[in-house]
């Protein structure tokens, strides 16, 4: 299931949006690319996240099955639905 950045803003406290977008920078950019970033170019990423999401670039599927959620560029769920 597809969450959508409104239902997102709705539903989740600011700051679990927040650590969801950072577990997928670190999850995707890799550990070793953040281990010189500083606190305010990480919270620089994270906004381009939420504009990301906004945008429609990056979507929040929800798995039902496994109960996890997870962030990924539009264009892969596109290609997951292809026929």
């Amino acid at each position: 299931m597809l969450i959508d950045y409104p239902t997102l803003l709705a539903q989740l406290p600011r700051e679990t949006l927040d650590n969801l977008i950072r577990e997928h920078l670190l999850a995707n950019v890799g550990d070793e690319q953040f281990d010189t970033v500083d606190a305010q170019a990480l919270t620089q990423a994270i906004q381009q996240g939420h504009a990301a999401l906004r945008r429609g670039d990056w979507v929040v599927e929800f798995a039902e099955e496994s109960e996890s959620i997870a962030i990924r560029p539009r264009e892969a769920i596109a290609q997951t639905q292809a026929p």
